[in-house]
């Protein structure tokens, strides 16, 4: 799957996650299953549409939902221990932070966050997208270091 020029919005999650540079993401749209993001909800289209089970199921997507937010830094309790879990995992396994991805957000806007995360997961290579969770491109198969 190639970068696309623009990241849709919708590929901001909930948690401040980029979607579209999960591996979870990637595979959905090979396979023909294409994820629109959290909270995209077309009419006629449920929440949960196009998603794989561990989407269906994400305890901080659900929460926001519950409480009728659409991002995790707009809760009074940001950064709460479920995100905090998941910030803990992501800084030890991929050197990323979703607490710092959702205040570059919130101080700086979702556009200009996504072409900062265009530039950074696109593949040198290819235009492919490197996946976040592993390091390769999603179309030629190179592999990266984190710097």
């Amino acid at each position: 799957m190639k970068m696309p020029d623009i990241i849709e919005e919708t590929m901001f999650a909930t948690c401040g996650m980029n979607c579209i540079a999960c591996y979870k993401h990637i595979a959905a749209r090979n396979y023909g299953k294409p994820c629109r993001g959290c909270f995209d909800e077309p009419q006629g289209i449920s929440f949960d549409s196009g998603k794989l089970t561990v989407c269906h199921e994400c305890d901080i997507k659900n929460c926001a939902k519950e409480k009728k937010l659409k991002y995790c830094y707009e809760c009074k309790d940001f950064p709460c221990k479920i995100l905090a879990r998941m910030e803990n995992s992501y800084n030890e396994r991929y050197d990323e932070s979703i607490i710092e991805n959702s205040i570059t957000v919130k101080e700086h806007g979702i556009e200009k966050f996504m072409e900062s995360q265009r530039e950074k997961w696109i593949c040198p290579k290819c235009g492919g997208i490197i996946s976040i969770h592993d390091f390769y491109c999603s179309e030629c198969g190179s592999g990266f270091v984190k710097e």
